[in-house]
């Protein structure tokens, strides 16, 4: 047996690993000097066009994530086949399998739903989509679902009606969702839900520890949004950070320095999911939003 050595010189050596073989294991000095706990993550939205007309797959899309070294991937629902019905089980677990080898997280997914509508069959139809998705979430080991309150113009139908609806609708979710340890997340989308007190108000009416919110950065539009983000904050248990934000009815790039540390100073431990929207290539606009974020959380 060799001779023993003092706590103190083993937290020594150990702390000069990263300087030893930081060229050698870039990923490993990249987490030791890492000054937030995020990782980031990429919503399949941001592929929307040719994922839509097939000129790439979700399959395709875990390769480019791997090569921008994304931390894990969002893949949307709409984009696995034949949605809104459910995939098969060999497609789930081929592409479940192909993230894993490739390292990367699935951090989530979402399906479209409308509880704004004054219909009750179409309501409940919602809920069984969900409760349907949950179960596709929990097979992926995504930790959450993506929910919407939806869009319907209620005609006829107070906005207190409308919240009673989605506040009965989603508790009811939630505890499908916690049957399969799979949390629903309410993405505040510019619909419904204009304004961060619209969300803390459904969020009152909800009694669920399987229920959060992804916190959508670009659809705060009758406020300032770093105002408004952290009113809502304390419910956020993911993101979708875009590469702007609306000021004064003005479509805006995103401050990150700004927006990063109003997440830092919130104790956020969780993904950052990045997203791209309009025109563009987004073999262009995901790499360029990737390093502008990346440059933002150098800052912190």
């Amino acid at each position: 047996m060799g001779p023993s050595i003092s706590r103190k010189e083993f937290l020594k050596g150990m702390a000069a690993l990263p300087i030893a073989y930081g060229l050698r294991f870039p990923h490993f000095l990249s987490k030791v000097q890492s000054s937030h706990p995020w990782k980031l993550s990429l919503n399949a939205y941001s592929f929307n066009r040719p994922l839509r007309d097939g000129t790439i797959d979700l399959f395709d899309l875990l390769d480019f994530c791997a090569e921008q070294q994304f931390a894990a991937i969002d893949p949307t629902a709409y984009y696995f086949p034949g949605y809104p019905d459910i995939p098969s089980d060999s497609y789930l677990y081929e592409f479940k399998r192909k993230a894993f080898l490739l390292g990367l997280d699935i951090s989530g997914t979402g399906i479209r739903n409308d509880f704004a509508d004054p219909d009750k069959e179409k309501r409940e139809a919602g809920i069984e989509l969900i409760r349907q998705w949950i179960g596709v979430a929990a097979k992926m080991g995504a930790p959450h679902l993506r929910i919407f309150t939806g869009r319907n113009p209620h005609e006829g139908y107070s906005r207190d009606q409308v919240f009673e609806w989605m506040a009965e609708a989603i508790e009811r979710c939630c505890a499908d969702g916690k049957k399969l340890g799979v949390m629903i997340s309410l993405q505040n989308h510019n619909e419904f839900l204009k304004t961060a007190e619209d969300v803390n108000r459904l969020f009152d009416m909800i009694d669920s520890d399987w229920f959060g919110l992804n916190q959508d950065i670009g659809s705060y539009r009758q406020h300032n949004p770093y105002e408004e983000i952290p009113q809502n904050i304390s419910h956020t248990i993911t993101w979708q950070i875009k590469e702007h934000v609306w000021i004064n009815d003005e479509q805006v790039p995103t401050d990150f320095v700004k927006l990063f540390r109003i997440i830092k100073q919130a104790n956020y431990q969780g993904y950052l999911p990045l997203e791209t929207l309009g025109p563009g290539d987004p073999y262009e606009k995901v790499p360029l939003l990737l390093k502008n974020v990346k440059e933002a959380l150098s800052q912190l």
